[in-house]
């Protein structure tokens, strides 16, 4: 399936470019208009990023959250900077289907396997996103992409397969944001190493090649942003290439 996404700061429509602040480029105040409008266009899921909250979780945008949710008929999941089960909490308290949880997954595995065990894996999308060294390697990065954590994307997974991993969010961050097409081998060669797990292709989406080249890989569904926003195609149009390729 095609997941349209949107990243906010403040409320804004907001695109970073490879997760850096200082590089950031706005495109909407009316994120609520945009959602309505991808259910419209028949979206199945939503995809958030909170960026002011990644920052500050203290500043994170439940209210506004909590709106956009209420808003549109279909599932959110939702992601940016989660840290505690309180953030866990407080995102499933005002509506997200699933939370999304990045580096804290890579830092913490004991403490998010409890969030496992007590939320189910249905309720978590673990977002891994990954730097490919020379020698092949998917090693895993974190803290908003500043740093390389120890662990490959395979160890990960493997870690998180004790308490029934179902969702996994990969991202090639060379590709995010490029608008230059997914890897499409990499996420062939992880759909078929772990076959039980529905894997959600991240980055690089630039026109209607690029979706219609995932498919065939086995992912279960690709973010789709910028595209979007800046209008390469429609979601429609998204759609209807995926169910044909």
């Amino acid at each position: 399936m095609i997941i349209p996404a949107l990243d906010l700061i403040e409320g804004k429509v907001v695109r970073l470019h490879q997760g850096d602040y200082t590089k950031q480029r706005d495109y909407s105040d009316s994120p609520l208009t945009l959602y309505q409008q991808y259910e419209k266009e028949g979206a199945k899921l939503l995809h958030l990023v909170d960026l002011t909250g990644a920052k500050d979780p203290t500043a994170r945008q439940i209210p506004l959250l909590k709106q956009l949710v209420a808003g549109v008929n279909i599932p959110v999941q939702v992601g940016g900077g989660i840290r505690t089960e309180d953030d866990v909490k407080s995102l499933l308290d005002a509506g997200a289907s699933r939370v999304v949880i990045g580096s804290t997954a890579v830092s913490h595995p004991e403490m998010v396997k409890g969030w496992f065990k007590h939320y189910g894996a249905d309720a978590i999308v673990l977002a891994l996103d990954i730097r490919i060294d020379e020698q092949g390697k998917k090693w895993v990065a974190i803290s908003g992409w500043q740093e390389n954590s120890p662990y490959t994307l395979e160890e990960i997974i493997e870690i998180y397969q004790s308490v029934g991993l179902k969702h996994v969010l990969c991202t090639d961050i060379s590709r995010d944001g490029t608008l230059s097409g997914s890897n499409v081998a990499l996420y062939k060669e992880i759909s078929q190493r772990f076959p039980n797990i529905q894997f959600q292709a991240s980055g690089g989406i630039g026109d209607l090649n690029d979706i219609s080249a995932l498919p065939q890989s086995g992912v279960s569904g690709v973010i789709v942003g910028r595209a979007l926003l800046e209008g390469k195609f429609t979601l429609e149009e998204a759609m209807t290439c995926w169910q044909n390729a």
